[in-house]
């Protein structure tokens, strides 16, 4: 069949018309992300002061600190460490618990070794790790957990770490509680009795500390 020249021009025109109706693609509006927030800044917290009550004396504080570091290898937990100050009267309060954390300290009363103070002065003068010598020996121990002994009863074992308390197991050097360190002692005879180089304590606190001291962590004797 043969299309005439016109039919194509209208043709085509029809064809362009139809073209020209279709609907225009509407145009792709890419939404702005919004720019996150600046990062709020983190709050600086300030830990509460080591020993707000100055119960601890200050030398026995800071080389109690610096042995935290010299055994951090022995010293697994650092959330609260034990300090005995041997140069305090027995009387008085000298063994603490440092709070390393909210830096509270609470104190204790502890005994030293017979050999220490033969006179029985209340004061402990001489310090060895010699077995059988009855004095205490100071320097850096760990807490080895709770153990029990037939003669003291429940207790904490010790660990010596220097070269001044590393017979600490060999000689027995423990903490547990005795009879001589409880409060009707001290009011009956104005001073602790004497162990046998063991940090002994009263009756009463022997449990708490027990519990607290565990494994792990730091005793710290000195004069």
């Amino acid at each position: 069949m043969r299309l005439s020249r016109r039919g194509l021009i209208l043709g085509g025109s029809a064809m362009i018309a139809g073209c020209a109706s279709a609907p225009k693609p509407l145009p792709v509006v890419i939404a702005e992300i919004p720019a996150p927030p600046p990062f709020a800044p983190i709050p600086q917290i300030t830990p509460p002061p080591l020993d707000p009550r100055r119960l601890v004396r200050p030398e026995l504080m800071s080389r109690a600190m610096a042995a935290l570091d010299v055994h951090h290898n022995r010293i697994a937990l650092r959330d609260r460490m034990y300090l005995v100050d041997f140069e305090k009267f027995s009387g008085e309060e000298r063994l603490f618990e440092v709070d390393l954390i909210g830096g509270r300290v609470t104190a204790f009363r502890t005994t030293h070794g017979r050999g220490s103070d033969p006179a029985h002065s209340g004061f402990a003068r001489t310090f060895s790790n010699t077995p059988e010598s009855y004095m205490s020996s100071v320097g850096a121990f760990a807490t080895a957990g709770a153990g029990w002994g037939p003669q003291q009863g429940p207790n904490v074992l010790l660990d010596g770490l220097e070269y001044s308390n590393n017979l600490a197991r060999d000689r027995a050097i423990i903490v547990h509680g005795a009879d001589y360190a409880d409060p009707d002692f001290l009011a009956r005879e104005g001073k602790l009795g004497r162990s046998y180089g063991c940090f002994s304590t009263a009756h009463t606190d022997l449990p708490m500390l027990r519990e607290r001291m565990g494994e792990g962590r730091l005793l710290f004797a000195w004069a």
